[in-house]
């Protein structure tokens, strides 16, 4: 199930940037528990789901993130897009990423660049 969380270093960078939500996961002093906690504080990070995370940027942010998949020469391969309204800020079909989970992470970053640059 930890897969559904997003790494740690994400996690710092969303508290950076104001996540706060009640999360099912969380960090104390890095070391990950998975327990319902409601709040970051001293030493506590809050390690949302890959849900939250992207909800937390479409809500706050305005910022959509997604992952498509795409088949071609090679294979199966994933790509992601992050807009903003309807611009296209980042869009990566040149990495073909072979698991969605990966797009998805590297998305994730995009994301947090985005906001950290404005």
């Amino acid at each position: 199930m930890t897969q559904e969380f997003i790494p740690y270093q994400q996690s710092l960078d969303m508290k950076e940037l104001g996540f706060d939500e009640p999360c099912f996961g969380h960090y104390l002093m890095k070391k990950f528990y998975l327990k319902k906690y409601h709040k970051q504080g001293d030493g506590i990070t809050l390690r949302p789901t890959y849900s939250q995370a992207f909800r937390f940027f479409r809500e706050k942010y305005n910022l959509l993130g997604y992952v498509s998949q795409a088949t071609i020469s090679k294979g199966k391969v994933f790509m992601f897009t992050c807009n903003e309204g309807n611009d296209t800020l980042v869009e990566d079909i040149d990495s073909d990423f072979k698991t969605y989970e990966e797009a998805e992470l590297v998305c994730l970053k995009n994301l947090i660049e985005i906001v950290k640059n404005k």
